[in-house]
């Protein structure tokens, strides 16, 4: 018999053992081929018990099996499912169009198995052992789930192409003689990116790639502290959420949901730099409850992010910064603790329209946020902050900000221009207090009308004077366009005539003071 024929028949090769020929009906019968012997030690595929020749095919066969296999059985579709199986050699199947299903459970890879260009409809790897997964350009139709494996040496899933989801819930996989644990740059998904309770000791990079739906990161573990960045993604595209949130952890925990009272929670946790810049997110960025740990020199960039929502209610990092300079989006729902602290926060050009805050965010609190993002001056924040507060109605916070801003923006002058925004400030507080003027002008005038009622006042023609009137005349002097016909026909000499010129320049200055507030608000306006 030969070797072509026999295949083309069904018949089982006649080189082939006694475990492989045992898979050569399993994937004619399209049934699962399961070798575990019940120890659950044994049966680990991560362990260390050895698993012998009972337990063992070739690579070479699993490949010609999934490329050029026996025909079905009648009435039955030709599948390898395999459980408990150790793959000896290389399993390639780069460039390959693998028809077949192709699920395997708690197996042991010897070597790498290589996909690269590879095609496939389904492909599932499930608990499995593999030294690395070589799957560049691959193309699945359908799904590639590969939860609970272990990588020692990282994936590549570069370019690739996802018909469906890609699943890598509760995955390990570490780094590559690069430094990365997953490299999934130019990856596509078409429907969701799931790599929840995910563990990545090494950078995770997701450079240009596109999912469908959503991506969640729930309770991952991203490590990766020796080096810039954790998770390496900019110019991410997802077409609904991003969620770097908790996850339930348990038999009971169901993925994506909410998980249920008493159930244990792990948290979204990043030792090392996140780089989301460029990135756009249909729906929302979620950092709920998220732990970062960064060095001084590592960020949570998010710049030029766009987004409708971002959550930002993770813990505050101790070190390192965070920057949305340039981001955009519509609701900013966050709160006061989560942010870090002057010199660690950058928000040039970050524009938001709505402010959602979780619990007590107060003015004064939102303005040392505004204040810990701009280290030297930039007015943009605090404008930025008016406006939305402005926007929802709290004019008076407003008002606010834009007087701690103008405050702000003293601390940068020349003593001389200091001087003046004093001036500003303790007299209309640079024009957000009007009534201010009021109160000064009152004042003025009570006191000044008090003390000239007291001064020797000669006219400087008999005759051709009004009547004396020493409120009329503190008011004529304190006004400095209109005139009340009542300075310049009186003699004050010494301390009154000081008086009177203090008057004056009190006056000048009260209401240049007013008029550059009244051109503020004007021009704010």
């Amino acid at each position: 018999m030969t070797e072509g024929a026999g295949v083309r028949a069904g018949d089982v090769p006649d080189d082939l053992t006694a475990t492989e020929a045992g898979m050569w009906q399993a994937f004619r019968n399209g049934t699962v081929y399961d070798l575990s012997c019940g120890d659950a030690v044994a049966d680990d595929p991560h362990g260390g018990h050895p698993w012998g020749e009972e337990r063992t095919v070739r690579a070479r066969i699993v490949c010609w099996l999934l490329l050029d296999g026996p025909p079905a059985l009648a009435g039955r579709v030709s599948s390898l499912k395999l459980t408990g199986v150790q793959v000896s050699g290389s399993l390639d199947l780069a460039g390959g169009t693998v028809v077949p299903y192709v699920e395997m459970r708690r197996c042991r890879f010897e070597q790498d198995v290589l996909l690269p260009e590879a095609r496939f409809t389904t492909l599932r790897m499930v608990d499995c052992s593999v030294p690395r997964l070589e799957a560049a350009r691959v193309h699945t139709e359908g799904d590639l789930h590969l939860p609970r494996c272990r990588f020692h040496h990282g994936i590549r899933l570069t370019d690739a192409q996802i018909g469906t989801d890609l699943m890598l819930n509760q995955a390990i996989a570490h780094r590559d003689h690069s430094g990365r644990s997953i490299a999934a740059d130019g990856l596509t998904v078409g429907q969701d990116l799931q790599a929840e309770l995910l563990e990545s000791h090494g950078e995770l990079s997701l450079r240009a790639a596109t999912v469908g739906v959503s991506l969640s990161l729930r309770g991952a573990r991203l490590s990766n502290p020796y080096e810039r960045l954790a998770l390496n993604a900019p110019q991410l595209t997802v077409e609904r959420s991003l969620y770097l949130t908790p996850a339930g952890v348990g038999a009971q925990a169901m993925s994506g949901m909410t998980p249920a009272q008493g159930t244990r929670i792990q948290r979204f946790a990043c030792e090392g730099g996140i780089r989301l810049d460029d990135g756009r997110f249909g729906d929302a960025v979620d950092f709920e409850r998220a732990r970062f740990t960064l060095t001084d020199d590592q960020e949570l960039s998010l710049r030029r992010v766009q987004t409708p929502e971002l959550r930002f209610l993770g813990e505050q990092p101790a070190r390192g910064r965070v920057v949305l300079s340039g981001a955009k989006v519509i609701n900013l729902m966050d709160r006061a603790d989560a942010w870090p602290g002057p010199g660690r926060l950058h928000m040039g050009g970050f524009a938001y329209e709505n402010l959602v805050p979780r619990g007590p965010f107060p003015l004064v609190e939102r303005l040392d946020w505004v204040a810990a993002a701009t280290a030297e001056y930039n007015p943009e924040p605090y404008e930025r902050l008016a406006a939305v507060l402005r926007a929802g109605g709290e004019d008076e916070d407003a008002r606010e900000v834009l007087l701690a801003k103008q405050r702000r923006h003293r601390e940068s002058l020349p003593m001389a221009a200091k001087l003046w925004g004093y001036a500003q400030d303790w007299t209309v507080a640079y024009g957000y207090r009007p009534g201010r003027a009021a109160v000064w002008m009152a004042l003025l005038w009570a006191a000044g009308s008090f003390a000239f009622a007291r001064a020797g006042h000669p006219p400087m023609k008999r005759g051709e004077h009004p009547e004396w009137n020493p409120t009329l005349f503190t008011l004529d002097l304190l006004l400095p366009v209109i005139d009340l016909g009542q300075v310049g026909f009186w003699q004050l000499r010494g301390g009154w005539q000081w008086l009177a010129t203090a008057m004056i320049l009190l006056g000048w200055i009260l209401a240049t003071t007013v008029a550059a507030g009244a051109t503020r608000l004007l021009r704010r306006n």
